[in-house]
């Protein structure tokens, strides 16, 4: 990082520059992770539409969230901020899980 009021604007562009590629590299890989996990919980919404299972899992939900937030605090990120990502993620989870299962129906 650029230490005190000596450095140039070029040297500034080019630091924003540096520190912007590793965000964009960082984003990238957190869509591609965020489809794997995707891929899997689809696998899930599946099972469960097989054997009737609810969309949802309180339970599993809850200790997810508990889980996610210790990973948070370990991290140093705010867990409350990991708790509403995990939130928006797992409503998404459950609106694919639900369309899943109103799928299998409609081929029964």
């Amino acid at each position: 990082m650029l230490a005190g009021m000596s450095a140039s604007v070029e040297d500034v562009r080019v630091e924003l520059e540096r520190l912007r590629g590793s965000i964009d590299n960082i984003d990238a890989a957190i869509v591609y992770i965020l489809a794997e996990r995707f891929k899997y919980t689809q696998q899930v919404g599946r099972l469960k539409a097989e054997h009737v299972l609810p969309p949802a899992d309180a339970e599993r939900e809850a200790s997810q969230i508990a889980r996610l937030r210790r990973l948070a605090e370990d991290a140093k990120l705010d867990p409350a901020f990991a708790e509403k990502l995990l939130g928006f993620i797992i409503s998404e989870v459950i609106r694919h899980h639900e369309q899943i299962a109103a799928d299998s129906v409609k081929r029964a």
